[in-house]
């Protein structure tokens, strides 16, 4: 099939490449000029492991083409995937679709022939709809919403290894369509799931708050494990073995991050709130959610007795999980201003290189590996769970008698720590003294 995908960032970029892989011509829009050339060089623009093997791959076989033309990209296509931003509005919780309404506008008129349009961008409930109105006078296209699931740091092989895939039509002629678009994965035996498009653009905001529920549960029962001396891990197995409840997301940390939960958690509650319903527990995880950033910051204050003036604290890794580069809503965003502000010489070393939101902070500075970003530290936060940083000998990297390690992931434990003399805080777990 002949495909286009208007956007490539994160979603448009993985999955318009995963679709050529897969067999399909695909004409990938933006109109970022250089982020164009940089991919026709065969470059991703985004950290993903895997992506630009695969970029370059299916450009040779001619079956990946980037432009910054949007009329050639429609008209050399028949199914159209709309993958732009949808970010929140400024002071405000509910979701700016400015970027999907102007490529519907800029589709409608630039096709000069019928088309399928696919939201891929996370929208509102009723966005659709507001397609259907662009596009009144073209009888033929056909509007469908179909969400996407993708993790980044997995997206490659989440695209290939589905849980299901989710369709919502209004028009029961398209799934037939859709169904043999990703018929390479259905043989596979990813779920093909129909259903209306209102209903597709719901489930990927219900399942965002659900997950980032999930997490913001057992990171407030982990705070109750660190007050009654249990280990959060035993009740994350425990929890998990239960069918009905599952491991997955019950990992006790700082507060979730990136692009999607955040945002989504908030789009999901204005959605509800317009048709005045009140999401209860929704809004009361994405206040718990803020209210764990303050309380990682508190126990910093505790190790250090409140004065951090001049203490050196290393931050090992700074994006929001591993294998991205991804900074959006990084809980690392709120805590190296908070103790830049009070005065504490910051270092930082993330494995996708020196961040654009720390270079203006006096004392913060950026290193190159691991054992030059810990030298002479007071305090080192394993912020990120990189691989590179599962297996570290603290004292042989520090070569220092005192200093702290706040591990946020639960990478090391008590037993390791004491045995090494090294003064260790982790996450909802007893303290070994």
């Amino acid at each position: 099939m002949k495909i286009c995908m208007i956007g490539t960032g994160y979603v448009g970029l993985v999955s318009g490449t995963c679709f050529a892989d897969i067999g399909h011509t695909v004409h990938c829009v933006d109109n970022n000029k250089f982020k164009i050339e940089k991919l026709i060089s065969g470059e991703s623009p985004i950290y993903e492991p895997g992506l630009d093997e695969l970029i370059r791959e299916n450009s040779r076989a001619r079956r990946l083409f980037f432009t910054s033309s949007l009329s050639e990209g429609v008209n050399k296509s028949d199914i159209i995937f709309i993958c732009v931003g949808t970010p929140r509005k400024s002071n405000s919780s509910s979701v700016d679709l400015t970027f999907v309404l102007k490529a519907a506008k800029q589709i409608a008129k630039t096709a000069k022939s019928k088309k399928i349009i696919v939201t891929k961008s996370t929208v509102p409930v009723g966005t659709g709809d507001l397609l259907d109105k662009i596009f009144k006078n073209k009888k033929k296209f056909t509007i469908i919403s179909n969400p996407e699931f993708l993790r980044e740091g997995e997206a490659i092989r989440d695209f290939r290894f589905p849980d299901r895939i989710i369709v919502g039509s209004n028009s029961t002629n398209s799934f037939n369509i859709m169904k043999n678009l990703y018929l390479p994965l259905i043989n596979k035996g990813a779920k093909f799931f129909k259903t209306n498009r209102r209903g597709a653009e719901l489930i990927k905001y219900a399942s965002n708050a659900f997950l980032a529920t999930k997490i913001t549960f057992i990171n407030e029962i982990a705070n109750l494990c660190e007050k009654t001396g249990i280990n959060i891990e035993d009740i994350s197995l425990g929890m998990g073995s239960d069918a009905r409840i599952g491991s997955r997301f019950l990992r006790a940390g700082p507060a979730y991050g990136g692009s999607c939960f955040p945002k989504d958690t908030k789009g999901l509650v204005s959605i509800a709130d317009k048709v005045k319903i009140n999401l209860s527990i929704v809004k009361s995880v994405i206040k718990s959610n803020y209210n764990r950033k303050i309380l990682l910051l508190k126990r910093i204050n505790k190790i250090f007795g409140k004065n951090v003036k001049n203490k050196k604290i290393v931050f090992l890794g700074v994006t929001f999980k591993p294998n991205t580069d991804d900074m959006r809503d990084a809980v690392s965003l709120y805590m190296i201003p908070y103790l830049h502000k009070r005065k504490a010489i910051i270092n930082y070393y993330d494995p996708t290189g020196e961040k654009k939101e720390f270079k203006n902070l006096k004392n913060c500075y950026f290193y190159s590996n691991t054992k030059d970003a810990c030298k002479n530290a007071d305090l080192i936060i394993l912020h990120t769970e990189w691989d590179e940083f599962k297996s570290l000998d603290f004292k042989k990297l520090l070569k220092k008698k005192k200093f702290t390690l706040y591990d946020l992931r639960n990478l090391y434990n008590h037993e390791q720590m004491k045995k090494k003399k090294v003064r260790y805080f982790s996450i909802g777990r007893p303290i070994i003294n």
